[in-house]
């Protein structure tokens, strides 16, 4: 990471099925080991058992559960005169995505199940709804943010 120099981020090109950017940003985060063919099905896979059980547009589940599921504050530590301080600050861009993305995915893996494109959908469907792991994870974030936020004054 350069000092001086802010760093360029590249958009992915949005992906073949839906047209959307989010959805390809999102096969990147399911990505592992550069095995991208593998991450489109399991999320493809995902995305049409959602439509076939909500019957519903896909693409709309997915973005309104991801909306569910993005965190808007969260707490950074902050060390002033010898005690660290949880400081409440709002989550700015691309990161909220991230720990949106991030929190399904782990959230999915936990799941008991047989593969993961059914985890997948299971939890998609649940942060669509509003209830489920991801949904409790944002929750406990915000709990936190508010819980601390008399040290708000040392925002960094």
């Amino acid at each position: 990471m350069p000092r001086r120099a802010k760093v360029e981020r590249r958009v992915p090109t949005p992906d073949a099925r839906y047209n959307s950017e989010l959805v390809a940003r999102f096969i990147n985060k399911v990505m592992q080991r550069g095995k991208k063919g593998l991450a489109e099905k399991i999320v493809y896979d995902a995305l049409q058992s959602i439509q076939e059980r909500t019957g519903r547009d896909a693409l709309e589940v997915f973005e309104q559960a991801i909306q569910n599921a993005t965190p808007l504050l969260e707490v950074k530590p902050r060390r002033v005169g010898g005690a660290t301080y949880q400081v409440p600050v709002q989550i700015e861009g691309q990161r909220r995505t991230s720990l949106a993305f991030r929190w399904l995915l782990m959230s999915a893996k936990a799941r008991p199940g047989k593969s993961m494109s059914e985890k997948l959908a299971n939890e998609l469907l649940d942060a669509f709804n509003g209830t489920g792991a991801t949904i409790k994870r944002r929750e406990d974030t915000h709990r936190m943010a508010e819980a601390n936020r008399a040290f708000s004054h040392f925002r960094v």
